[in-house]
């Protein structure tokens, strides 16, 4: 299945990264993360913040992974329903993850704010969209849990929700004003620039060989060079089968793809997402929605790029909003998930002083973000403990097969899918 990013819009558009080098030598630091996506970034920004000397080293570049494809959403929270997540993690747990992932917009936009990052940074809200009956219902038993909660979400009606998505065929919405849209590649890379700011060393091009353990904390290896460290995390997430191929047998990666319009006219940006919110329903095989800044519809489904799944997208559009006309896609790529068996972040500690941080599911840039200031602060001393609870994660039985079942699922739904049923 193919992982591309070569077409992507986010690689098209964003400001340049940081000019880094790869890993040559030795060096020796407190703390080495191993991936350069929100997690490792953000850790690595705490972390020089608080005087704690780190360095981090990225395989490819800065957001390679699924931190510089994903759609773009700054959500609060996790894909979990909250009364479900008091149930999965116990009462005093699942209200600790929620509070803290509740803050995690607030701290996305205070770092763009801060570091003056340029991400496209469009603070609307989002929304949730109910497709059919069962939907609703959904999005009424979300809406009463988070606001007794104190979240400060709404239930749009059927003719509100219409409006501010510019198309008749949902039946409501949940909209979270917390929320807003990046562009997540200029983040991740701005997050890169901030963190070097700070006084961070960060590595691209230089893959990970080895962690083994040594008489003073760990030593990490590259072709070309070795860290030297009290602590190591592996931050890797979806993209951990070259390296971390133990944390990868932990999760089961699943392909997002994306298309993108060429930018649409003014008449047509005043129907569609008039308030420029990013947008995601309540199907069971998702798809998502938003605006670029120039304009271009961005759409995205469960799945592996192809035929399949750019025609499907350019019927589902076609249904939504069928005063585009004809929509035609400039853009195509994709991005791994990495789907956890409960759909909850997960923090390892695998030894003493090493961690793994992964299984986001989808949701990353707040709580990956979040993640790694809860690290960065635990090892510094200022903080007793994380927010996500500290697990000993099996290997996902079946992990290939339940890889096959979902990629296989999506395919057939985007092949078999009827206009008809999404009304």
């Amino acid at each position: 299945m193919q992982d591309s990013v070569c077409d992507s819009l986010w690689r098209a558009s964003a400001p340049a990264g940081p000019q880094l080098t790869q890993l040559e030598g030795e060096i020796e630091v407190q703390v080495a993360i191993v991936g350069g996506g929100f997690t490792g970034l953000s850790a690595a920004l705490h972390l020089a913040q608080l005087g704690v000397s780190v360095a981090l080293i990225e395989a490819q570049e800065v957001g390679f992974g699924g931190s510089g494809r994903n759609v773009g959403l700054v959500n609060a929270g996790v894909w979990m329903e909250p009364d479900q997540l008091d149930k999965t993690l116990g009462l005093e747990a699942g209200r600790t993850l929620y509070n803290t992932l509740a803050g995690a917009p607030e701290l996305v936009f205070s770092l763009i704010n801060k570091y003056h990052i340029q991400c496209e940074t469009t603070r609307h809200g989002t929304l949730h969209a109910g497709v059919g009956k069962a939907g609703l219902t959904q999005l009424q038993r979300r809406c009463e849990q988070m606001r007794t909660r104190g979240a400060p979400v709404e239930l749009l009606d059927t003719a509100e929700a219409q409006v501010r998505i510019g198309s008749t065929k949902f039946i409501g919405a949940l909209f979270d004003p917390r929320a807003g849209t990046i562009q997540p590649l200029a983040y991740a890379r701005g997050l890169a620039f901030a963190a070097l700011k700070e006084g961070a060393l960060l590595f691209d091009q230089s893959p990970l060989n080895s962690v083994r353990p040594s008489t003073e904390g760990w030593i990490v290896t590259t072709p070309k060079g070795q860290i030297r460290a009290e602590k190591v995390v592996l931050a890797t997430n979806a993209y951990s089968e070259h390296g971390v191929k133990e944390q990868a047998r932990k999760f089961v990666p699943i392909f997002y793809s994306q298309l993108a319009s060429k930018p649409l006219s003014e008449a047509q940006l005043a129907k569609v997402l008039p308030n420029a919110e990013g947008v995601w329903d309540t199907c069971t095989v998702m798809s998502s929605f938003r605006l670029d800044q120039r304009g271009r519809l961005v759409f995205g489904g469960m799945g592996g790029e192809g035929k399949a799944l750019s025609n499907w997208a350019s019927q589902r559009v076609a249904e939504l909003f069928p005063f585009l006309s004809q929509v035609e896609w400039e853009y195509a790529w994709s991005g791994k998930i990495a789907y956890s068996e409960d759909h909850l972040p997960h923090c390892q500690q695998l030894q003493h002083g090493l961690f793994s941080v992964a299984g986001y599911s989808g949701r990353g840039i707040g709580p990956g973000t979040m993640m790694g200031k809860e690290l960065a602060e635990w090892f510094s001393g200022q903080r007793d403990s994380l927010s996500v609870p500290m697990t000993r994660l099996r290997n996902v039985p079946l992990r290939e097969l339940k890889r096959l079942f979902y990629e296989v699922g999506a395919q057939t739904y985007h092949l078999g899918q009827k206009t008809h049923a999404i009304d």
